[in-house]
């Protein structure tokens, strides 16, 4: 294993890039601390998922950088180049996290607006007279 692995994570409008090295459990967002970046406990909570179900929250320092997307995605995105560093990290650890769920990008993204109507799927009131 080499010192610095990298991976990229997606989730809706957000792209997150993931490095993971060997250290004592630190999180750098955007260069912020985990805490600092995602001030909700529930994102913070799904970002080390990944962490969480290979057992290696003290084993692995992260530091990545996100742009787009909310915090929502930006946290999915996170999770998901998370848990792509931890397989290509330790090979050992991929069957966990693929069983998971954690390997898997969610395509999920919002469906565009037609001309015509007023959003992607609402339509004006049909009028027969």
């Amino acid at each position: 294993m080499s010192d610095k692995t990298y991976a990229t994570g997606r989730r809706k409008e957000a792209t997150a890039r993931v490095w993971v090295k060997p250290g004592s459990g630190k999180i750098t967002v955007n260069n912020k601390d985990i805490v600092d970046y995602f001030t909700r406990p529930a994102l913070r909570m799904i970002l080390k998922q990944p962490l969480a179900v290979t057992e290696t929250k003290e084993k692995y320092d992260v530091w990545c950088t996100v742009k787009g997307g909310g915090q929502s995605g930006q946290a999915g995105a996170v999770r998901h180049g998370l848990a792509h560093a931890l397989a290509r990290a330790d090979g050992t650890l991929r069957p966990k996290l693929k069983r998971a769920g954690h390997l898997t990008r969610d395509a999920r993204v919002v469906e565009r607006k037609k001309y015509g109507q007023p959003k992607a799927r609402k339509n004006f009131q049909f009028s027969k007279r």
